[in-house]
């Protein structure tokens, strides 16, 4: 099968990449820049914002499309595709749970609510745009491809080696550094994630057979506390959870930049998602310890790319909120 990514080297789009190479597709990508990654690939280097003349003489048996942000980037690769005379196969949009409005509880399907669509000529993406920008590009793809031949999937927080983000990879960071940490509260919190592995070699799958409909990619919903103590139960350390109340935290100054993935603001039932569909169609995951320690490896292999200035807190701090937050215990 011809398969073509856009966005294929990154992360997500990697882990895209490598399943379908290894289920041994003709895999095309399309990106920006060079890599000695993915050697048995093809590689078409451009900006999909720029000239995408480098689409114009291949044809595909599917698309995924892994980085599609504002509604533009939809209509243009259509067009670089052949418009209504597609050469792209089946088409899978990749979005994001954020597309949903926040339910009322854990368990909201694939029908729940959307924010309404940003403006199509909308190119500026911030955490509040970011979810209405992609309901467009939805709506698009599904006005260019119909119904039968799109799938859309709706990935919460993505996991695993390669995440860039640095997001996940601070905490198995954080256990392996041993010692008393910060659990922050409250520690039944929603919590729902997907090793981007797992949702690659589905997504592969799902463009196989040409699957339509939507999707929302995650592991079955658990709890932040859940995902800390399993966290640390996978790594070889001395680490200990301290749990420590939320409001106090916020008090203190502290948000979810500095405790990567917790919301500071409580419940989030966006992360408590039904998985029903996506399970019914293929979906499976490895067992969580398994993402830990890959993750904490690859983590240990590739500080550059696991950590940066944006995510996480530094050990003099977490020790001053630690012995700060004891004293109002004793």
């Amino acid at each position: 099968m011809r398969i073509l990514i856009i966005g294929g080297t990154r992360f997500v789009g990697h882990a895209m990449a490598e399943a379908a190479l290894e289920a041994g597709h003709d895999v095309t990508l399309l990106h920006r820049h060079e890599t000695a990654e993915l050697p048995g690939a093809t590689h078409l280097l451009a900006d999909r914002d720029g000239d995408l003349a480098v689409l114009a003489d291949g044809s595909w048996d599917a698309t995924i499309d892994v980085c599609a942000y504002v509604p533009a980037q939809v209509r243009r690769l259509h067009e670089a595709l052949g418009g209504s005379d597609q050469r792209g196969g089946h088409h899978v949009f990749i979005s994001t749970v954020s597309v949903y409005k926040e339910p009322e509880g854990p368990g909201a399907d694939e029908v729940a609510q959307r924010f309404e669509p940003a403006p199509e000529d909308a190119t500026e993406v911030t955490n509040e745009t970011y979810g209405p920008l992609k309901v467009t590009c939805e709506n698009i793809a599904t006005e260019l491809y119909g119904d039968s031949g799109l799938t859309i999937v709706r990935p919460t927080y993505v996991v695993g080696p390669r995440d860039a983000t640095a997001r996940y990879p601070w905490w198995p960071l954080r256990a392996a550094r041993g010692g008393p940490m910060i659990a922050p509260g409250p520690a039944d919190a929603p919590m729902q994630c997907i090793d981007a592995r797992d949702m690659g070699a589905w997504t592969v799958r799902l463009a196989e057979g040409r699957v339509a409909g939507a999707f929302t990619a995650a592991r079955p919903f658990t709890t932040f506390g859940s995902l800390l103590d399993e966290t640390v139960a996978a790594i070889d350390s001395d680490a200990r959870l301290v749990q420590v109340d939320g409001d106090w935290l916020v008090e203190q100054g502290v948000d979810g930049l500095q405790m990567p993935l917790w919301t500071e603001g409580g419940a989030e039932w966006s992360l408590a998602m039904a998985t029903a569909r996506a399970e019914a169609a293929g979906l499976t995951h490895r067992p969580f310890a398994d993402v830990v320690r890959d993750t904490l490896k690859w983590a240990l292999a590739h500080p550059d790319q696991a950590t940066n200035d944006t995510w996480g807190m530094t050990p003099e701090r977490e020790k001053e909120l630690l012995a700060a937050w004891q004293s109002t215990q004793a």
